[in-house]
């Protein structure tokens, strides 16, 4: 059973880490999968949950239960997956099953949407500071350029996958690309929303 929650009215950093725990610690209770779409208001970063503070007086930033480097939160659809891990086996088949769907749905957008293929681990020392500056395999490109950054973190039999679907903007990394790049044109936060649950052949529940 899978549930879908759409929240085009963006929260924070703090409010919108502590829903997708929140999404997580459920799926252990119940069993149940969740997709969640969202934004931030007001825009901030988000760094791993090992990563170092972000130091710079000023700046918003959120840590995230999972890990990865990283993000500026603005221009985007964010969205997270917590699922009993047995819907799709290991971490590795999760993400990539679940970019596999996501990239179907920038696809009916027009986008020409592409899994990354499979490379060796980089070592945690030579990872650049932001998530978009590299590509893993199972992510999603645009002409070989990211625009879905992910992480994820396992809790016993369960998971969390979120991540970032460049909308616009300037992407932090010459490696990166957003839809507006991609198409010519503005593509909004519903519209993506709309094709992540057709994709995923979903209806969306009342926002809680």
């Amino acid at each position: 059973m899978w549930n879908l929650l759409v929240e085009p009215e963006g929260r924070s950093g703090a409010e919108n880490m502590a829903r997708d725990e929140a999404l997580l610690d459920e799926t252990l209770r119940t069993g149940v999968a969740t997709m969640r779409l969202y934004r931030f208001d007001p825009p901030c970063w988000s760094i791993g949950r090992n990563e170092p503070a972000i130091e710079h007086s000023g700046v918003a930033w959120v840590r995230r239960p999972t890990g990865g480097r990283a993000v500026w939160h603005e221009h985007e659809v964010t969205y997270a997956v917590a699922a009993p891990l047995a819907t799709f086996g290991r971490l590795r088949d999760a993400y990539r099953a679940i970019h596999e769907r996501l990239a179907a749905a920038l696809r009916s957008l027009g986008v020409d949407a592409t899994l990354a293929a499979d490379r060796p681990s980089v070592r945690l020392a030579d990872r650049p500071t932001t998530c978009f500056a590299a590509t893993v395999g199972g992510e999603v490109l645009v002409a070989g350029r990211k625009v879905i950054g992910s992480a994820q973190v396992r809790r016993d039999t369960a998971f969390l996958q979120h991540g970032s679907i460049l909308l616009d903007g300037s992407p932090d990394a010459a490696n990166a690309t957003t839809l507006r790049e991609a198409l010519g044109r503005t593509v909004t936060f519903e519209a993506v929303a709309d094709a992540i649950a057709t994709a995923w052949d979903l209806a969306p529940l009342a926002a809680r």
